[in-house]
Order: structure tokens, then C-alpha cells, then sequence
């Protein structure tokens, strides 16, 4: 029997089989607005010895990659705000950094390929929305924005007691317990995969990392060693949703090296930079204390964990008999 599609209604619609969504798309609040082009696929390869290299060096010249031959860019910039590998750049001068590395990733990305900016937003005197103007600057270089994940740190968010006024209206300050996750594309919300590489999610990944939240605790800077890392579930996830076994993945401020060691252990490959020295060499050590072979893969553990899952009916019908 041959469904019938569904449209874009008054009142909105719960069904998405076959969804035609033109009447949307095409309305006044579209218009205007970059909504893709069609364009060809073009993949160039990087030269081999340039990849799983954590170059140190400024990544506003990623001179090392060719136009068009990374896959995903995840990343948390630096966020200029006296910790120990920041410089005390003005908001403009900030911008400009950002804009110019996210410039030069837009040229390495190849078409449908995306870019992921893991952000905080900063200070109450006034509340910096730097999201809003990652947001802004991406879109003006060329980037579709595809969404924005809120990443819900829970109890392991700084315990912070700025309060502003205790139990009073005076001045009550917001305490963030979460980060942004922005996520983009270039040229084309589709990407091609004319290599047929290989999907690794599993079902219950997809259902779980397409939801807009995502709750998992944050990584302590004293365990790591660097004054702001990100845990491994942040790039795993990202990677997983985003690109195909053997695909590319760039970090233009690697840091402690977390997004290399989420590539390897999910059979991917990396290009990284930072340009702190100490930061280079604390990301090699890490990669190189990675074993595949006495460290199960977070795509192992993922795996065995659905598997335990789908199991659970089974085991509890066993017991019950």
C-alpha cells in the first residue's frame, strides 16, 4: 500500500514519512537566507605523512590540508579569558582569530562536510553571547547552520556560589550549567560517500545523539592536564553522527589532543593544531598511552552496552520462569 507524504500544515504535522516540507522552505521567513547549492563532490587526498600529525603552528594557514579534504571539524576554541594558554584580545580581536581559522576550515571541508564548535558563553556584566557570534561570523563566511546542541553538564558543572543576591530579587546571577555544541555544513546539507565507507552508529546512538540535549559530565582539567578540556564522549559523539570509518577529522585547537583520541578509537583519522608546544606534547603523550589493544574502543563499549540492552526482556522473561 503506497503512503500517502505528509505537508507542512496550519497546526503542524506528527507525521514525517515522505514529508514534504517545500511549503516551509518557501515561505516569506526563507526568504533571502542561504539555503544550499548544488554542487559537485570533490574529496583530494592529503599526503599520507600528513595524517595523525598534531602540527604546532597557528591553524589560520592549515597549509598541510588541500582544498575540499577533510571530512569534520570539531573543536573548542580558546576562550580568551586569562587562563593559562589564552591572550587578552579584545571581543573584535577574538572574532577575527575565530573568523580566520573558521575561514580556512570552510576551504578543507569538502562539500556536505561539517563543522562543530563546542562554546561557553561568558561573564554577567554584561552576559557575552559568544555562541551568537560564532553563529553570526560562520554564516557570514559561508556556513548553513544545521543546529545547536546544549550540552547538559549536571552535577559535574563548576559548583559556582555566584549568587549575586542570596534569596533576594536585587540581583539573582544564572549559574551555566551547560555549553553549546553549533553545528554546520558547507555548500550542501547532504554529504556524498562515492567511497562507500562505512557507518559505525548504532541504532540506539542515532536515536540518542539526534536529540538537541546531551547530558554527560564534563572532564576534570586536573586529571587531563590542560586548563580546558572537553571529555571524549563530546568528540565520539559528534564523530559517530557525522562521518564514515576512515573519514578525516581536524581540530584547528587541539589542546590536550581529546578529539585524536576520539578519531583513533573509532577507526577515523586526524589532523590537529595547537600552537603551544607544551599542549602538543601533552596531546602526543596521551595518543601515544592510547593502546587499541588494551583499551576497548568507545565504539566497542557502546556496541556491548545496546547489545546488553536489547537483551534485557530476554533476561528478565528468564528469571520471571
Amino acid at each position: 500500500m503506497k503512503r500517502n507524504g505528509t505537508q507542512t500544515s496550519a497546526f503542524g504535522t506528527p507525521g514525517r514519512i515522505n514529508h514534504d516540507s517545500s511549503k516551509f522552505y518557501n515561505s516569506k521567513l526563507y526568504g533571502g537566507l542561504n539555503n544550499g547549492r548544488d554542487v559537485d563532490y570533490i574529496e583530494n587526498t592529503i599526503q599520507p605523512q600528513d595524517i595523525n600529525r598534531i602540527f604546532c603552528k597557528s591553524s589560520d594557514a592549515m597549509t598541510e590540508l588541500p582544498d575540499n579534504s577533510v571530512h569534520l571539524m570539531v573543536t573548542s576554541p580558546p576562550y580568551n579569558v586569562g587562563k593559562q594558554y589564552d591572550e587578552n584580545l579584545s571581543l573584535k580581536e577574538y572574532r577575527e582569530l575565530l573568523k580566520q581559522v573558521f575561514k580556512e576550515t570552510y576551504r578543507v571541508l569538502v562539500p556536505g562536510g561539517r563543522a562543530c564548535v563546542n562554546v561557553a558563553n561568558l561573564g554577567r556584566k554584561p552576559y557575552l553571547p559568544l555562541h551568537s557570534y560564532i553563529i553570526e561570523d560562520m554564516q557570514s563566511i559561508g556556513f548553513l547552520m544545521r543546529g545547536e546542541i546544549i550540552w547538559d553538564k549536571g552535577t559535574s558543572a563548576s559548583p559556582s556560589t555566584a549568587w549575586g543576591t542570596w534569596l533576594r530579587a536585587n540581583n539573582p546571577v544564572l549559574r551555566d550549567v551547560h555549553e553549546y555544541i553549533l553545528v554546520f555544513c558547507k555548500d550542501s546539507f547532504t554529504r556524498m560517500n562515492p567511497q562507500k565507507r562505512r557507518s559505525t552508529i548504532s541504532r540506539d546512538e542515532f536515536l540518542e545523539f539526534t536529540k538537541s540535549v546531551w547530558k554527560f559530565s564534563a572532564e576534570r582539567a586536573g586529571k587531563v592536564g590542560h586548563p580546558a578540556p572537553f571529555p571524549v564522549e563530546l568528540p565520539y559523539r559528534l564523530i559517530q553522527l557525522y562521518t564514515f570509518e576512515d573519514d578525516i577529522v581536524v581540530d584547528p585547537f587541539v589542546g590536550s589532543g581529546t578529539t585524536c583520541i576520539a578519531a583513533l578509537k573509532t577507526k577515523r583519522k586526524y589532523v590537529a593544531y595547537d600552537n603551544k608546544k607544551q599542549y602538543v606534547d601533552l596531546a602526543e603523550k596521551r595518543i601515544r598511552n592510547f593502546s587499541p589493544q588494551n583499551n576497548r574502543s568507545l565504539l566497542d563499549i557502546h556496541t556491548t552496552n545496546t547489545a546488553v540492552l536489547e537483551q534485557l526482556p530476554n533476561l528478565k522473561r528468564a528469571i520471571l520462569t
